[in-house]
Order: structure tokens, then sequence, then C-alpha cells
């Protein structure tokens, strides 16, 4: 009686690595890649009830952290992998490494299992834009970048074409990575782009100022007599608990905005006050419940610390993306049993097959 050694059930899962989310984005293009990305984070957040949240999963050490970040709704649960690591730029690795899955809820099969390093740039530059578009006075065209490393680049190109930032204004203690950030953004349409001395000098006539710094430390990028009224401080770099830029006089000057409340009072720069300090998620903002810019003297502050609803939104465009774009490779993450209650015969139906061969 002849042996079946080809599987009756089992599915494979998409995989994009790092190569292929290289290609997609030049396929795309990058601009529309932070524009698609942005879209179906505002799309995603007018949708919040549909999701089961919760805080990352975190595990600190002396040099970084490591952390999972899950969400779901209905149909899809979704996690990330990331860590942050600033010493690692010293050992020619990146500060942030990521991947992540896409699965079905129904069945818990994963379909799509993704780089996201590349991806999380990406995300993390649109987050900044929706927010902004909120938030930030409409006639604002000039930004001001404290911390020029990996990030920089991607929310220079997202305000530029978001919110219609024009001129950039430079500051980073490492004068490599701003000398870095000027040449890659060469050509790229900025009518202006200032390299300043200092955090001080650089803010000076900002109508944004984007702090996307990596330091693991309780920072103060920003000092109160810096802000002035008007200002919009997209705070990207204080995303743990120990790790912030902002003066605490300058949230208590500010109408704060963040992603998702219980996160970002243990990571986010509201770590620094009280737990009764207030604070409106910012998709009550895009969904209309709650107000966001009052007036144009206000100060606003988005503490974005990432959340996982972002990363979702990202690996949903990925995945739709790839597919459209023929990209990706097919692998086979998980056995294809022919009976799914049979584990273990798995092991003799690849032993046969080895004899076989």
């Amino acid at each position: 009686m002849a042996v079946q050694t080809t599987p009756t059930t089992g599915f494979d899962t998409l995989y994009v690595g790092a190569r292929d989310m290289v290609r997609l984005v030049q396929r795309q293009g990058l601009p529309q890649c932070i524009a698609g990305v942005a879209e179906r984070i505002g799309r995603d957040f007018l949708r919040w009830g549909d999701f089961d949240k919760t805080p990352r999963v975190a595990s600190h050490s002396r040099d970084g952290v490591i952390e999972l970040m899950p969400v779901a709704d209905a149909a899809r649960f979704a996690f990330k992998y990331v860590n942050g690591h600033p010493k690692n730029t010293r050992a020619g690795l990146p500060t942030v490494m990521a991947f992540g899955v896409l699965a079905d809820v129904a069945t818990g099969a994963p379909r799509l299992l993704s780089e996201l390093t590349l991806a999380t740039a990406i995300r993390t530059a649109a987050m900044s834009a929706v927010a902004a578009r909120a938030l930030a006075r409409p006639d604002s065209r000039v930004m001001a970048l404290i911390g020029n490393g990996a990030q920089a680049e991607f929310q220079a190109l997202a305000f530029r074409d978001l919110l219609g930032i024009r001129e950039l204004r430079l500051f980073d203690v490492d004068a490599a990575a701003t000398a870095k950030l000027v040449a890659n953004l060469d050509g790229e349409g900025f009518t202006s782009i200032t390299v300043c001395a200092s955090t001080a000098e650089a803010v000076r006539g900002a109508d944004v100022v984007t702090t996307v710094t990596a330091d693991k430390t309780n920072a103060t990028i920003l000092t109160p007599e810096m802000v002035k009224p008007g200002m919009h401080l997209n705070a990207v770099g204080g995303d743990c608990p120990g790790k912030t830029e902002l003066h605490r006089g300058v949230l208590e000057r500010a109408s704060v905005f963040v992603e998702y409340e219980p996160q970002t009072r243990i990571e986010g720069e509201i770590q620094q006050v009280p737990a009764d300090f207030p604070v409106t998620e910012l998709w009550e903002v895009l969904a209309g419940r709650r107000p966001g810019r009052r007036t144009a003297e206000e100060v606003t502050v988005f503490d974005s610390v990432g959340f996982a609803l972002e990363d979702f939104s990202a690996l949903c465009f990925v995945h739709d993306t790839a597919l459209a774009l023929g990209l990706g490779q097919r692998i086979d993450l998980v056995p294809a049993q022919d009976d799914p209650k049979d584990l273990f015969g798995l092991l003799r139906r690849e032993k046969v097959e080895a004899c076989a061969a």
C-alpha cells in the first residue's frame, strides 16, 4: 500500500523580509507608503472601540528594552516584536529592530510575517503627521528636528507631504548624524535646511518641534523658555519608563494628547506628572468627540510612545501592498498535517519521505 506523502490540510504564510520591504517601498514610493499608512491609521483610530487593546509587554535591561505589542479586532490579531538599544550603533547594529505578525482571529493562523524595522519608521512618521494635522496650526511651515538619527528623514518627509512643512531647523549632539540627514534630504523640496548649534537655536521660529532622541534617560531636551505660543510639540523619543525629553514645565503649560492613556502613563512624557494630569486620547479628537487645538496661541503636545494599533495598520498595509505588487515569499511557518490531531505522525511522514529520497 502506497504511503501518502502530500498533506491534505495546511496553509502557508506570506513572508515579507527586509529586502522585500525595501522593494515594496521603492516600487510603491516612500511618500505613497507614508500617506497610505497614515490613511489606515486614521481609519483604524476611528473604530477605536472595535479593538482589544493592552499596554505593551516590556523587558527592560540596563542598555535597552525589548517589547511585544499586541492588538486585535474581530477579524485579525497583530503583534510586533521591537527593541530599543541606543548603544547598538557602536556595534554596527540598529537602535531599533522589529518584526511583526498578522493572524486570523477565527483560527489563529499566521497569515503574514513581516520585517517592521523600516515599516516602523514609516508608521511612526505617519502617526506623527496624523496627530499634527489635528493639533498643529494649519499654517505651520517651519519644523525643528531635534535628534537627527534613523527616524529623522521619515519625520521630515511625512511633515512635508501631510502638513506642508517647507523649512527645517536641525540639531543633534552628533554632528555626523546631522550631516547624514542634510545629505539625504538634498533635493527633497525643502526651501531651507538650517543646521543649528543648539536645541534653543533650532526651535527659534519653529511652528512644529519634533524631538526624536535615543538616549534612555530622563533628559530635558526642551525647557519652558524655549516653547513659544502656537507651537506644536511632537515628542517621539520618550517611549519607555525613565526616558523623557520634555521638562515637566512644558507639559504643565500645554494641552497634551496621547495614543493609549494606560500605556502613555507608564512610558511617555506624562510619567513625570501626577496620575490625574489631564490628557486627551487622539482618537477622540479624530472622531470629533473632543477638541484638538482650540486657539492659534495654544501649545499642543503629542506625547507619542508608539501603540500597537499603529502597527496593526502598518501590517495590514504591508500585507495588501505586497500581494498587489507580487512581493514576498510563501513559507511553511506552521506544519501541514494529514490529520490535525496527529502531530506526532508528522515526524513519521518526514522519516518516510527522507528514506524514499
